[in-house]
């Protein structure tokens, strides 16, 4: 680059080897550097020409690249504006994995599994009395499973309580878009069916007791164990419902369908 000045006017022109990739790393350190804050619209794409001194296609493809991979969002006839949300970009980057690998729903609900194992010993050290309270009300609001809808905020409240009083700041993203695709795949395997989600939500209810239970007693140990015993049977349950075992005839893996959970997603992040 010939200049990094940040001012709005600042002329960044560069080399014509590559350009648009060079453009794309440029704005991408402006929007993780903090100067594109995220909200931010990008300069217009005429602005952005004449500071790089390209013509107008080329500023296209960089945008184009910076919206793949999650950190520009491009809204017809209003602008492009930066959408740097780390759940949006670990969100994209998962996604692609499970569709380029066939990754199924045990190889995802074995990592979530993972992460939250390590999310509760984090928390058993580092969470407040009020932060574990808070978990134990989330909790105690599933102990009875009669509206389908509000119990799928409840379980998504509670899964995404888990990790955010670990206070990791990688962790919480990546747990929080597991617990949502964790809860929404459970909920579309149950078929909606009242009885179907109280049996498989319901069935989880004294797991979940036990692991606000071991973090009341600030056992990392106890913790880790009781996540253990909650993620196999979430499994278990998930995948063994009439709609789940109808789907696997289709889809073996269940790729296909994380991969739409996963989508939608993202779809309501960006939106």
């Amino acid at each position: 680059m010939a200049q990094h000045s940040t001012g709005g006017g600042a002329d960044r022109r560069i080399g014509r080897s590559r350009v648009a990739d060079r453009i794309v790393d440029d704005l991408r350190e402006r929007i993780l550097g903090g100067e594109l804050p995220n909200g931010s619209r990008l300069p217009a794409e005429r602005e952005l020409a004449e500071q790089y001194g390209v013509s107008g296609a080329t500023i296209r493809e960089a945008v184009r690249v910076l919206s793949t991979v999650g950190l520009v969002s491009v809204r017809h006839g209003a602008g492009s504006f930066v959408t740097a949300e780390p759940d949006t970009m670990i969100g994209m980057s998962i996604a692609s994995v499970v569709r380029l690998a066939g990754a199924g729903a045990l190889d995802v609900l074995g990592v979530f599994a993972a992460l939250n194992r390590y999310a509760v010993q984090l928390a058993a050290q580092e969470a407040t009395d009020t932060e574990i309270a808070s978990l134990r009300e989330a909790a105690e609001r599933l102990a009875v499973i009669d509206d389908t809808d509000g119990t799928v905020e409840d379980l998504r409240a509670f899964m995404r309580r888990l990790s955010e009083i670990s206070h990791n700041a990688l962790l919480i993203p990546l747990c929080r878009l597991l617990a949502d695709v964790q809860v929404e795949l459970a909920f579309e395997l149950s078929g909606g069916r009242v009885s179907e989600w109280r049996r498989v939500a319901g069935g989880l209810h004294a797991d979940r007791l036990a692991i606000v239970e071991a973090l009341e007693n600030r056992s990392p140990e106890r913790a880790a164990a009781a996540v253990d015993a909650h993620s196999a049977r979430a499994a278990s349950l998930i995948l063994s419902t009439p709609q789940a075992r109808k789907v696997q005839r289709s889809d073996p893996g269940y790729a296909r369908l994380l991969v739409d959970k996963l989508n939608t997603r993202l779809s309501s992040a960006a939106s």
